[in-house]
């Protein structure tokens, strides 16, 4: 079995490490290290999990001001995301309006157009989310059954969300890498967060990249339907 609070120690104290002069390289690299502790710490059933997840936001939108650029959208994507993880209602509301004003609905780039589809959903403006959830589907750089479950939540689809995100959770149990190489499906936890803030049963499957305390059914069988 992973140990994760040993995991987590790991990271903690990496992020501890000094990284020379904090430039947009070395915060990015800080909220790498942060974030990681924060997954760990989730995946432990630790309720220090918000305080990590919340230094990675942090972190990550401190990289974006100090000039990362138009194209570094991974930033305020990861910074929603966190935000979302950790359950802290105001900082999501910040976070998605400042990720918003950023102008990522209109960029051109897919990883933009998702931090604009996270934030839109966080902050309940679902008509305009699902009319940008069409352009991301239709993309073949963006993954489908990520587009299909943010789509689903827009629309309040809870049998097409729960059978997109069953595949995001499958897709992160094949893969190989992951960030900082912490095996967590966190793209498939900020999704069911998500539906659940719409009233959505979009219950996780049982799985060893989820927390314990999100598996509300038992693990699929190999022949699962993909959605």
């Amino acid at each position: 079995m992973t140990d994760w609070a040993e995991i987590a120690r790991e990271k903690q104290a990496r992020y501890e490490i000094s990284h020379g002069e904090l430039d947009e390289r070395a915060v990015v690299r800080l909220g790498n290290a942060a974030y990681a502790a924060g997954l760990a710490l989730l995946m432990d059933g630790s309720p220090a999990a918000s305080e990590w997840l919340l230094r990675a936001a942090q972190r990550w939108r401190a990289s974006w001001d100090l000039g990362a650029g138009i194209d570094a959208w991974g930033r305020p994507a990861g910074a929603v995301k966190a935000a979302l993880l950790a359950g802290d209602d105001a900082i999501v509301d910040e976070l998605a309006g400042w990720t918003l004003a950023l102008g990522a609905a209109d960029s051109p780039s897919p990883i933009g157009r998702y931090a604009a589809m996270l934030a839109l959903l966080a902050s309940r403006r679902d008509g305009e989310a699902a009319k940008l959830a069409d352009t991301l589907r239709e993309r073949d750089d963006f993954p489908r059954d990520v587009g299909d479950a943010l789509s689903a939540i827009a629309v309040r689809d809870e049998r097409g969300a729960s059978l997109a995100v069953d595949s995001v959770v499958r897709s992160f149990e094949e893969r190989q890498d992951y960030l900082e190489d912490v095996a967590v499906a966190d793209t498939a936890l900020v999704l069911g967060e998500l539906a659940r803030r719409h009233g959505l049963a979009c219950e996780l499957p049982a799985s060893p990249v989820l927390p314990l305390a999100s598996r509300s059914r038992p693990a699929r069988s190999q022949g699962g339907t993909r959605s």
